[in-house]
């Protein structure tokens, strides 16, 4: 039923070759169908693709067709990890051009507070709506160590930016010529333990004005329900939604990786041994019924789910097929 809610909704896709603006909506706007959806109280699915290492954007274009009707947005990774790629801004506007709601990832460690207010004017220029603030990993974690962080602020501080220029001025008070009209969201660690540092930082996001959040991938259903109890009262008297992160497991060794390297994040020894039992040929199948089966533990507690499923979206569809979405 939903995905047949989403295919119904969404406007044809334009060539990427050609086309001069973004596809509008009711509203005349960009696309728009993630926040539309929000305000309709819908279960909201979004997806997640990282910008190439380089110039050629064709794998990339082909893999996020496979989520065109499928996913209410897709959010575009900004130097994850560190890691130099091409910037996240140009890949939401490739994105809007084939009929995909984009969210543009922005981090604090490239930027400063001059250059963070123009990349956010930039996007509502070009007709994306959706943000997802993030202070970003440190550059000691990518493949430019000798690059130097700015952190000129941080993922609460920008919220609050996001929420002057939408009211017409800039982070110094100037008047802007023409507002912007920007979604704004943030991310939490739901199973970080202890779990108060997590809930105070939460909280003071959405006190900045994050209206929605996708939490880092959950494996413990118990944590996650325990952490949505808590959140429960920010829910209901500010309104904000929160989507459960869901990782795609590929192999063992993905897992374990992931373990070791990823604050926040315990693959449960029962799913590795279940990755690596499936053998080479099998591991990926095993890995999207793990993520089918999380979505099925998690989604009456939560207002939606992100699957981060990078270079492998084209199986996003039968993750949500499997989970009964």
């Amino acid at each position: 039923r939903a995905r047949r809610a989403l295919r119904g909704r969404l406007h044809p896709a334009l060539p990427v070759e050609g086309a001069t603006q973004a596809p509008l909506n009711r509203r005349g706007k960009g696309l728009g169908l993630f926040r539309d959806s929000f305000e309709k109280g819908e279960f909201l699915v979004t997806a997640e693709c990282g910008p190439p290492k380089g110039t050629d954007v064709a794998p990339l274009l082909a893999h996020a067709r496979h989520l065109v009707g499928r996913v209410h947005a897709v959010n575009v990774t900004d130097n994850q990890a560190a890691m130099m790629r091409a910037s996240s801004l140009s890949v939401c506007k490739l994105l809007l051009d084939i009929g995909l709601d984009p969210i543009f990832q922005i981090t604090c460690r490239d930027r400063n507070r001059l250059a963070i207010q123009s990349d956010l004017l930039g996007a509502h220029i070009l007709g994306i709506r959706n943000v997802l603030c993030l202070t970003g990993d440190h550059v000691t974690f990518g493949d430019h160590k000798e690059a130097k962080a700015v952190f000129d602020m941080e993922s609460v501080q920008m919220l609050q930016v996001v929420g002057f220029l939408n009211s017409g001025k800039d982070m110094a008070g100037n008047q802007l010529e023409g507002a912007t009209d920007l979604f704004v969201g943030a991310t939490v660690v739901p199973e970080a333990n202890p779990i108060e540092p997590t809930l105070f930082k939460f909280e003071k996001k959405v006190k900045a004005g994050a209206r929605f959040f996708q939490t880092q991938a959950v494996y413990d259903s118990k944590r996650f329900m325990e952490f949505m109890s808590r959140a429960k009262e920010h829910k209901l008297k500010d309104g904000i939604k929160i989507l459960a992160g869901i990782l795609l497991l590929k192999s063992a060794g993905m897992a374990n990786y992931v373990n070791k390297n990823v604050p926040g994040i315990r693959v449960p020894e029962e799913m590795i041994s279940r990755l690596k039992s499936a053998g080479k040929e099998r591991s990926l199948d095993a890995g999207i019924d793990i993520a089918a089966e999380t979505i099925k533990g998690v989604k009456d507690y939560c207002d939606g789910v992100h699957i981060m499923a990078i270079g492998a979206e084209e199986h996003v569809p039968e993750i949500l097929k499997r989970a009964g979405i």
